[in-house]
């Protein structure tokens, strides 16, 4: 008889999309009746939980977190574990800030961490758990004794197609991931650091069929998650329009005539060399959204380069022209503050703001953070001047522009106090 296990999701504003795959695998490959998951909505319903468990079951919570979110999730398990501590309770972290850092995050606190791609690790921690075997035998997790880590690898880079992307038993849904990994690896991003330099894409034919499991419960909003959204289906560095086209025809056939599709808008966005007059006209065929988000992040070509974007200014501006001339209004995301970043280089990306601003786009600002696990790791906070500040403001102020690059200055300054803690 296996053994009772409770799973407890502990959700917070940026955990849902990782807790709809990782409870997806387990409902498609744990169906065992000893195994119940129970979703905390904040921090206090956890501690109610907690408080009411009597110690008989196992019970392992799972929390997931971005870098940014590492400091807050530190702060929360420290409150609970100083007021429930009990020896059944295993606190499991993932998500990219625990791959990257394992050690400092089993220092906060947690029991284990997951490194690398989570779904075949939850699946096969919790069979050991209902098993009684010996945890750490899962590959892929990492524990410590003192300041010892031990870890047993890094997680499997899965097949889309083998997992679901929302689970539905349990009614958690969302955007439907269509792609992992990133070719691209850009120096400022965690993506292709976590699940690698190159493309996975779940097919045509799996991305309806789970579709329309979305159409059965009710929904009639569809959105897709991925590091770049016309590079669907596509092995390098050119666009597979027929895939992408063929995508969106099995996406339009499976949710209906009424039903409304967005792609290349949050939470993915477009590379602006991937924007061709062709791309935007089967786009317009499909989608719903009259907006596409276009990753800009530099008027320097100083800056593109060193933080390997692997584009052009100029192909920024085509990009932009041709989404005005078809309808498209486009959002340009700007980065401040990357690392070696001048004061010509700050001037040339205000400059094609102003330029991009004139042709009608928008600017999403951002400030760089030294993100782990990433190139740009040991570089300094990002920062905006002043003289920077006002003009942005001032776009602000026009309609222009928009973005949480303030927030982001202070967020950078906590990644560099929390990287540098001895």
């Amino acid at each position: 008889m296996p053994n009772k296990v409770n799973v407890i999701l502990n959700f917070s504003k940026t955990s849902r999309t990782a807790f709809n795959v990782l409870v997806g695998a387990l409902e498609t490959y744990v169906q065992e009746p000893e195994l119940s998951i129970r979703a905390a909505r904040n921090t206090k319903v956890l501690a109610d939980i907690l408080e009411q468990d009597d110690g008989t079951t196992q019970t392992v919570v799972l929390w997931s977190f971005f870098s940014l979110g590492f400091h807050d999730a530190r702060r929360e398990l420290g409150h609970l574990k100083r007021h429930i501590d009990k020896p059944n309770i295993i606190h499991f972290a993932g998500g990219v800030h625990a791959t990257a850092e394992p050690l400092q995050t089993l220092q906060a606190g947690f029991d284990f961490v997951a490194v690398g791609e989570g779904e075949q690790i939850i699946v096969d921690f919790v069979r050991c758990l209902l098993n009684g075997d010996n945890l750490a035998t899962t590959q892929g997790i990492a524990w410590h004794e003192g300041e010892i880590l031990h870890r047993n690898g890094r997680g499997e880079l899965i097949d889309l197609n083998n997992y679901p992307p929302f689970a539905a038993k349990n009614k958690l849904f969302g955007a439907i991931e269509i792609t992992r990994g990133c070719i691209y690896a850009c120096k400022f991003c965690q993506t292709p650091y976590v699940s690698k330099a190159r493309f996975r894409h779940r097919s045509i034919e799996n991305i309806a069929q789970h579709a329309r499991v979305m159409r059965s419960h009710g929904f009639k909003d569809y959105r897709f998650i991925s590091p770049t959204s016309l590079s669907y289906g596509s092995d390098n560095h050119e666009v597979n329009l027929d895939a992408v086209e063929g995508l969106l025809a099995a996406m339009r056939e499976a949710v209906g005539p009424e039903a409304r599709i967005f792609f290349g808008t949050f939470p993915s966005e477009t590379r602006p060399e991937h924007i061709t007059r062709e791309a935007l006209r089967v786009l317009k065929k499909y989608v719903h959204n009259d907006n596409l988000i276009i990753g800009g992040q530099s008027g320097s070509q100083a800056m593109l380069d060193s933080s390997k974007r692997g584009h052009s200014v100029e192909a920024i501006v085509e990009a932009v022209r041709l989404c005005i001339d078809e309808g498209f209004s486009p959002n340009v995301d700007f980065l401040f503050g990357l690392p070696g970043e001048s004061t010509e280089d700050v001037q040339q990306t205000l400059g094609l703001a102003k330029t991009l601003t004139d042709l009608g786009a928008k600017i999403h600002n951002h400030t760089f953070m030294p993100l782990p696990g990433t190139p740009f790791k040991s570089s300094d906070a990002g920062n905006v001047d002043n003289a920077t500040q006002k003009v942005i403001q001032r776009l602000e102020l026009d309609g222009k522009a928009y973005g949480r690059w303030k927030q982001q200055i202070k967020k950078a300054k906590e990644l560099v106090r929390i990287r540098d803690e001895k």
